[in-house]
């Protein structure tokens, strides 16, 4: 039970783990009630749900990347595979997923404009927020940096 207890303690205090989880909570967060002030309605999909401003996926790895780095030091190996994750996560929001999303709305609107008798008329829309603009990823990667920063002074000043 103490083996637990140390792993969960040691966890809790994973300072390039939290920023990378608060990031993700922020964007998620951001993108909730920015759905609310839009649309004057609840979205929970919104919480959990890719696509949107700001990116979530691009704050949590910049978060994780800039807090190893002040963690670990900008110059050793963790840094470095953190920061090329980091790069492939946000080339591949603005990139693959974003086309993919693209694909999607257009391929649904092809199944909207179907004949009522065609087997495809009454299919399920597919996903269109996939991906991400470069705004989006700009904004995500901004917001994973200052997360980090203020969670590395936040250990600075208790230590």
């Amino acid at each position: 039970m103490s083996e637990v207890t140390d792993t969960t303690s040691s966890m809790m205090h994973n300072y390039p783990l939290i920023s990378a989880i608060v990031a993700f909570a922020i964007a998620q967060a951001i993108k909730f009630f920015t759905t609310w002030y839009k649309e004057n309605r609840w979205d929970p999909k919104q919480l959990v749900g890719s696509g949107g401003m700001p990116s979530s996926h691009s704050a949590t790895v910049t978060a994780l990347a800039a807090a190893i780095g002040f963690h670990e030091g900008f110059g050793g190996p963790l840094f470095a595979t953190a920061l090329v994750l980091a790069c492939i996560v946000m080339y591949d929001a603005t990139g693959v997923r974003l086309q993919a999303g693209r694909q999607a709305e257009l391929l649904n609107q092809i199944v909207f404009e179907l004949p009522a008798e065609h087997p495809l008329a009454e299919s399920r829309p597919l996903r269109e927020l996939l991906g991400h603009t470069p705004p989006q990823v700009i904004a995500g990667g901004v917001l994973g940096l200052i997360t980090a920063g203020i969670g590395y002074l936040i250990t600075m000043a208790s230590s």
